[in-house]
């Protein structure tokens, strides 16, 4: 790749000051992903006729004089369990290609194209969302654009890799156990977790309806607190989403971390980290002035009452799957959704009682914390096609894994950034996230140490060689 893409702020502000028109961006954005995808795979869908109409609206708009919105022009692409009008959608399935199109756009690709982005397509996913390394047997794997032999993550891979590989500068992607931050952390790109019921999930596949979260994917921090401020909409009709007023970051997010209590997640978290992902934590704790360690309560209790959800939700979900076409699930993930769909119900409903105890011990860490620091994953990415990891001499299964050091903290619904770090050393040239988690609500705080950590330096994007 040559020469430096501009980032979603940038463009932008280029675009509504018609010192670049949006269907300029679009065909970059275009060129870019016809030469690069190919490669990496992180589409299913493109979406171009679409797009170009959507950008030449913008043009015409700002020809007219009119105030543009605040990402007029931008391009960005979704996972594909978001619904896209006129298409199908896959949710990584086979299966689903059966299902009629979607009759409208779901709320949050509603939300990005009222705030004038631009969408392009629809991105690889682990099926049904059931996966941390989107090694899609009937799509093909996503790549990881730093190491094409390695993965991008999941179950939002495609969303990852379309932003490390410079495809789009923004994209949505889904996290249930980890799916936004997992492949962040391994693609090397900006990632939200909002607050559980924050955003929205209306007109998108379900996965794990009690801890299913929403949230984008971005080039840089003003890029996902933009994005972020877009999506924000108090949505009567989802009974998971919180009817809350908006609570716009873009005007605190320069403000810093002064005065702020930051503190680092010892025991379960650096335990199970290898030493690049606690060098990356160092790193962001550092720059943070973050002081003291913190145990998160009830760490590896809260997983394991996530998967005992997760199975039971996904698996009941696609019962009528598993019972007619079972031969045309994933082969990685059928035998977990049979498994979750004959386990006792008593399981999941004191799983469930559980969580309710164990989100009252984390948020009592946030009367003496106001943001917490912790790998994102354990370790960098692994190539396509590991079966195992070894986690400070402990022989882990890869897959699930990945999602070790996410788990616990989506449990407790907590919001959370993911920040693209460069530790060296063992990891080579790969990232490996760090999570800036906050309070329930407080996105605010968790964005504004991620901004200072990218203005320091410590946390950015890295060009990949595609």
């Amino acid at each position: 790749m040559t020469g430096t893409p501009l980032k979603t702020h940038e463009l932008a502000t280029a675009i509504a000051a018609g010192r670049l028109s949006a269907t300029e961006a679009l065909g970059q954005a275009i060129a870019r992903i016809e030469a690069t995808d190919a490669r990496v795979n992180a589409f299913t869908a493109r979406t171009f006729e679409r797009a170009r109409r959507e950008a030449a609206d913008v043009d015409t708009r700002r020809a007219r004089g009119e105030s543009l919105p605040p990402l007029a022009g931008v391009p960005y692409a979704v996972k594909n369990l978001f619904d896209i009008e006129g298409e199908v959608t896959l949710a990584g399935s086979k299966i689903n290609r059966d299902d009629p199109p979607a009759s409208a756009d779901a709320v949050l690709v509603q939300r990005m194209r009222a705030a004038g982005a631009v969408l392009v397509g629809a991105l690889n996913m682990d099926e049904y969302a059931y996966g941390f390394t989107t090694e899609n047997s009937h799509h093909g794997p996503t790549r990881n654009p730093h190491d094409l032999s390695r993965s991008a993550g999941g179950s939002s891979g495609g969303s990852g890799a379309a932003v490390a590989a410079a495809q789009v500068n923004l994209s949505l992607g889904s996290d249930t156990n980890g799916s936004i931050r997992v492949p962040s952390s391994l693609c090397g790109v900006w990632g939200l977790k909002p607050t559980f019921g924050r955003l929205s999930r209306r007109g998108s596949y379900p996965f794990v309806h009690s801890i299913d979260h929403l949230g984008p994917f971005a080039d840089s921090v003003e890029g996902l607190t933009l994005c972020y401020d877009t999506l924000q909409y108090p949505d009567p009709q989802d009974p998971g989403c919180h009817t809350r007023a908006v609570q716009a970051v873009l005007p605190t997010l320069v403000q810093g971390v002064a005065g702020l209590r930051i503190g680092v997640l010892g025991g379960y978290f650096e335990h199970l980290a290898t030493a690049p992902a606690r060098a990356a934590v160092l790193s962001a704790a550092r720059a943070l002035d973050a002081r003291g360690e913190v145990l998160w309560p009830d760490a590896a209790e809260a997983r394991a009452a996530a998967f005992i959800i997760t199975a039971s939700e996904g698996g009941s979900l696609h019962l009528e799957h598993l019972r007619q076409r079972a031969d045309e699930v994933e082969p990685l993930s059928v035998d977990r959704f049979i498994a979750g769909a004959l386990q006792p119900a008593a399981w999941t409903t004191r799983a469930q009682r559980f969580r309710r105890v164990y989100r009252d011990k984390v948020n009592e860490l946030f009367a003496q914390w106001d943001v917490l620091l912790a790998p994102a994953t354990p370790v960098a990415a692994p190539v396509l096609g590991t079966e195992w990891l070894d986690i400070n001499g402990e022989r882990l299964p890869c897959r699930p894994s990945l999602g070790l050091l996410t788990q616990p903290v989506s449990f407790a619904g907590c919001p959370v950034v993911a920040a693209p770090l460069w530790p060296g050393g063992e990891a080579g040239n790969l990232p490996i996230g760090v999570q800036i988690v906050a309070a329930p609500w407080r996105e605010d705080l968790a964005l504004r140490a991620a901004h200072v950590l990218q203005e320091a330096g410590v946390a950015c994007l890295k060009e990949t060689m595609l």
